[in-house]
């Protein structure tokens, strides 16, 4: 920072001794860029926030499910129709959230109805989002010439199918917060596990005997498609403000239907 201060202040002099209008311009100039600066940082900042008040929504309605409080639940439940308040897509399953929650007192039952009203939509794009990405993804590898385009394709697909659900339940991460959101989808994918993906479950997913009858590329574009459901699954965990709990958590052997499709269709 202080190197390219001292450069802007030695480019800013040298434009002044040539013509002073020409100064005045660079000058303007540079007004101009750390102004954006400004703008730049304080949008990583507000991404990184809202990011860190999804986390804090989900831990605090784990806690909530454990103590049943009603007075922490309806806090909660105030927080997140906040939160969702400006999203015309949520406008009803909002209001029916406010007709149900006038009969509830026990901090869980709200906290499982906001879950039922709120989520249940969102999360129905989610899959939705995901399930394309993968399709996407084992398409591409099937019929891709090269491995580093294999390469290539998995990660910007999952990077952006990351940013895509992240959007999705509420949060827009800048640069610094696709890092934090990437790590900690990397930290859950650790955490839980890689997925064991071998010939029996590539038969499971094309059906008994067919696996024999596709290409080796077919199936490493299956096993890519299955590994981007699994970083879907990851930032749904990771950016989703409540916990899964009225609602089933969606698996890997969810999304195997869609893909096998595609081996269908590829061997016919």
């Amino acid at each position: 920072s202080l190197a390219l201060g001292l450069a802007a202040e030695a480019l800013i002099r040298d434009l002044f001794d040539r013509y002073e209008w020409l100064g005045w311009a660079g000058l303007a100039v540079l007004g101009v860029f750390v102004l954006a600066v400004i703008v730049f940082i304080g949008r990583e900042v507000r991404a990184v926030a809202r990011l860190r008040k999804l986390d804090a929504l989900r831990t605090r309605a784990d806690k909530i499910l454990e103590s049943d409080k009603g007075s922490d639940g309806k806090h909660l439940v105030a927080e997140l129709t906040s939160l969702y308040r400006q999203r015309a897509d949520l406008a009803r399953p909002r209001t029916q959230l406010e007709k149900d929650m006038r009969g509830l007192f026990d901090g869980a039952d709200m906290i499982n109805t906001a879950e039922t009203n709120l989520m249940a939509p969102l999360d129905a794009k989610a899959r939705a989002l995901t399930s394309a990405a993968a399709r996407r993804v084992a398409i591409v590898t099937a019929i891709s010439p090269r491995a580093l385009v294999d390469i290539a394709f998995v990660a910007y697909e999952s990077f952006k199918l990351a940013r895509a659900v992240a959007e999705l339940y509420g949060v827009r991460p800048g640069l610094f917060g696709s890092w934090r959101l990437t790590g900690e989808i990397l930290g859950h994918l650790a955490v839980t596990g890689g997925v064991a993906l071998g010939d029996s479950v590539v038969q499971q997913l094309l059906g008994h005997g067919l696996a024999a009858k596709v290409s080796a590329r077919l199936g490493e574009g299956l096993v890519n498609g299955l590994m981007t459901v699994r970083v879907g699954i990851a930032a749904m965990r990771v950016t989703r403000p409540l916990p899964f709990k009225a609602l089933k958590q969606p698996l890997v052997m969810d999304f195997m239907a869609d893909l096998a499709k595609i081996g269908t269709n590829e061997t016919k």
